[in-house]
């Protein structure tokens, strides 16, 4: 089994828990036929593959912005157990647990998806279908009027914006 967690950005601690127990290459970026699913600027539509290889796996870049590990900038090196590898100089970081049910990470209520991969998403909470912000003042095309946002509930593996790469409320 191998278990990735993205990292809060802050704390250090997961934000969402993936677990793949068969897979022999696991593709992380943001197009939607990556495995990870990870929407950031930084983050390459194709961005790093691991990919098993014996007994042990190995990772590989293929995003333009690089990925790190260590500080240092890789294209493809065996991965150790509880590695922490970041997409671009500024991206998301990601801990890798080699092995069975390998988690040291607690539990954080209310931040941590753990759920392995073809689990259905029923259990997952919802996001809200329609959001208003802004101020209503009767005319739909003033710069003041409401701004509605439609969110249809994330499919399972997708991460949704976070809230340091959304863009500002509009001024009132």
């Amino acid at each position: 089994m191998i278990t990735l967690s993205l990292l809060h950005p802050v704390k250090q601690i997961p934000a969402q828990v993936w677990k793949f127990e068969n897979e022999s290459v696991i593709r992380i970026g943001r197009a939607t036929d990556n495995n990870v699913i990870l929407y950031s600027a930084v983050v390459s539509r194709h961005h790093v593959e691991l990919r098993r290889v014996g007994a042990n796996w190995e990772i590989v870049n293929l995003g333009t912005n690089g990925t790190y590990l260590d500080g240092k900038r890789i294209t493809q090196v065996p991965l150790t157990d509880g590695a922490v590898i970041r997409l671009a100089r500024s991206g998301p970081n990601i801990k890798i647990r080699l092995g069975s049910e390998n988690s040291d990470d607690p539990p954080t209520t209310g931040l941590v998806s753990d759920r392995t991969v073809g689990q259905p998403a029923s259990d997952l909470p919802q996001a809200p279908t329609e959001i208003t912000r802004g101020r209503q003042d009767g005319d739909p095309d003033s710069p003041d009027a409401a701004t509605k946002i439609h969110r249809s509930p994330a499919p399972g593996g997708v991460i949704p914006v976070p809230p340091h790469l959304q863009l500002p409320d509009p001024p009132t």
